[in-house]
């Protein structure tokens, strides 16, 4: 986890350095969550692109262990109880007998494992799934081997005789919590609130990334062509050197 507050204060005093700007805390929170955003996103583009890597097997372990560390914090788990039944808001869409769509949490992101009882499920796209059901009786599924399909927010989970069911455990990648720099205002001035404040839920080394996407954002609000550019060679700078 990285401070909210700490980001904030590096980012104000790299900004004004040499006059280049002030950031309110409304702006910074806009920017610190596209930044928080683009960072997470980019660890799955990352972890698939080191994952095609070939050669020093040794290197690459060391950034694929790194990229799920990362990842893994953001790894969440419910279960049949907390896991919704979906039901349509049209009372003349009335759903086949025994169908139960269930409903996937608010913030996921990535659904990573689906369980029926302890048999994982296999996550198929809409055409696999429909096929896997109206195929032959080695596509269809069983109580052994579960399949699922996620249209949207929507999924349904499928065993032996077709019968969808509520999945027993979901294993997911949540969207990262938004960030607030909360503060009160004394003297016309916004003063540190930890109390209303959320920091940063990645991983903790990626503070310095995070100071040099903000400005990066920050530079073209305030209409600085040079803020931008000093961001942007010092996030260079960095990336270079952690893929060294």
């Amino acid at each position: 986890m990285v401070k909210v507050d700490t980001v904030y204060q590096r980012v104000l005093a790299l900004a004004n350095k040499e006059q280049r700007g002030y950031i309110t805390p409304q702006e910074f929170n806009l920017f610190a969550n596209q930044a928080q955003m683009e960072i997470f996103e980019q660890y799955f583009y990352d972890l698939n692109q080191f994952r095609r890597v070939h050669g020093n097997q040794t290197s690459y372990a060391d950034v694929d262990d790194m990229l799920q560390e990362k990842i893994q914090l953001f790894e969440k788990e419910v279960f049949q109880g907390t896991i919704n039944v979906y039901t349509d808001p049209d009372p003349l869409n009335v759903p086949p007998e025994g169908t139960v769509r269930f409903i996937l949490p608010e913030d996921v992101y990535r659904i990573n494992r689906v369980y029926y009882n302890n048999a994982e499920c296999e996550i198929l796209n809409t055409r696999d799934f429909n096929h896997a059901i109206n195929g032959g009786p080695l596509l269809r599924p069983s109580d052994s081997r579960p399949i699922v399909n996620i249209s949207g927010n929507i999924a349904r989970c499928v065993i032996s005789g077709n019968v969808e069911i509520r999945p027993t455990r979901v294993i997911y990648i949540k969207k990262p919590t938004e960030v607030q720099w909360g503060y009160i205002v004394s003297m016309e001035k916004p003063l540190y609130n930890p109390f209303t404040a959320i920091d940063f839920e990645l991983h903790a080394s990626e503070e310095t990334e995070l100071v040099y996407k903000i400005l990066k954002y920050a530079g073209v609000s305030i209409r600085r062509q040079d803020l931008p550019q000093v961001a942007q060679g010092m996030e260079i700078s960095q990336i270079q050197q952690e893929k060294q």
